[in-house]
């Protein structure tokens, strides 16, 4: 294709001027003449001023036509094609400016090349933002729709895969029609495929870590999960990371690789939040008072209805200071962990201090005797 171009090259170029061109215009100046470059330099302004007001154009009609229409389909259309056609006129412009004049063929050649390589990518440009587009008004809502994570999970990996298989043609069709050979360009990948695989391995690790989320799912995106000291909700499974929001609010992107060299807790999975406690009292405490908090823990979070299965209660530590209660109980997945938590523990200490019990606190007992 660029062979095509450059037989167009020297259409419009001509020696036999206008009737009224004045003398001034005849004269060459460098390899064109100052006609050939008064024109051209008026095409290039006349491409930026079409496109200016195309711009105006589309921003202000069309897209108010757009919008009164039913279907929100036309006025994505309208947004994702509205930069790449504009800048396609403007580059057609540059391209019938330049085309008028000419240099050497080295130069020649080199602004052809370069213009197949931009008109192709604007093009790319183009057809990757119509694809997104029609996945944007079609796709989302189905999955948004849908009771399953799993197309929640799986939709923005294959927005970015198709993304990059679009681009990649893309770049490649532009080398390809530019001159490029891109059999030898391949090859010559093929020879520094070490160093590359080498410098690399750390994105491939992180790439086949994604791979094995997606395929094990250890967590979908919402899970609350631990992994390597993080704790947050995923928001993000990507091909190469996924993005954590952690509890604090702040956005996280770990690395794939980090779920298959860590094990991940799944938090939202667990069927109830275990809490432990440990409660102590004062070595002033007979057996049946101890026996008696034992039991007013026991009807405590027996009574509570955030609190699923029966607690374990013990009396099973000797204190530097205290003689300890252990307590176990188990919080509804459903519930408030810290609202329980609260509930169970005002009730406690009401509790406690109506039936006379005291909570130990770090003390000392010094012992002096006088010597003889």
């Amino acid at each position: 294709m660029i062979h095509y171009f450059m037989k167009l090259k020297h259409y419009g170029t001509t020696k036999d001027f206008p009737e009224w061109t004045p003398d001034w215009m005849r004269i060459d100046w460098g390899p064109n003449s100052v006609y050939d470059w008064l024109v051209s330099i008026a095409i290039l302004l006349g491409a930026l001023i079409v496109g200016k007001l195309l711009y105006k154009i589309i921003g202000s009609v069309v897209k108010s036509f757009a919008a009164k229409t039913k279907t929100s389909l036309d006025d994505i259309l309208v947004d994702k094609l509205e930069e790449p056609v504009v800048y396609g006129i403007v580059i057609l412009g540059f391209y019938w400016g330049f085309n008028r004049l000419h240099f050497t063929d080295s130069v020649d050649n080199f602004f052809a090349a370069t213009f197949m390589i931009i008109f192709i990518l604007n093009v790319t440009w183009l057809v990757s933002r119509v694809l997104d587009s029609l996945v944007e008004e079609y796709l989302v809502p189905i999955v948004e729709k849908s009771e399953s994570d799993f197309d929640d999970q799986l939709l923005p990996i294959v927005r970015k895969t198709v993304t990059a298989i679009i681009w990649i043609m893309g770049i490649l069709i532009a080398l390809s029609n530019s001159g490029f050979n891109i059999g030898a360009m391949i090859a010559g990948l093929g020879i520094g495929g070490l160093a590359l695989a080498l410098a690399a391995q750390d994105t491939v690790k992180n790439i086949f870590g994604g791979i094995m989320v997606f395929l094990d799912k250890p967590f979908t995106i919402h899970d609350r999960i631990k992994v390597n000291g993080m704790d947050g909700f995923v928001e993000e499974i990507g091909v190469r990371s996924t993005r954590l929001r952690t509890l604090e609010g702040r956005l996280i992107t770990i690395p794939n690789g980090q779920f298959s060299d860590n094990a991940v807790e799944n938090v939202t999975l667990e069927p109830t939040r275990k809490v432990v406690n440990t409660l102590g009292l004062t070595y002033d405490t007979t057996p049946e008072q101890m026996q008696k908090a034992m039991q007013i823990l026991e009807n405590i979070i027996l009574e509570n209805p955030r609190v699923t299965d029966e607690p374990l209660i013990s009396f099973n530590t000797w204190g530097d200071f205290s003689m300890g209660i252990l307590v176990i109980y188990y919080i509804r997945e459903t519930d408030d962990i810290l609202v329980a938590q609260s509930e169970i523990n005002l009730e406690i200490l009401k509790r406690f201090n109506a039936a006379g019990l005291e909570f130990a606190f770090p003390t000392q007992t010094i012992y002096k005797k006088e010597l003889q």
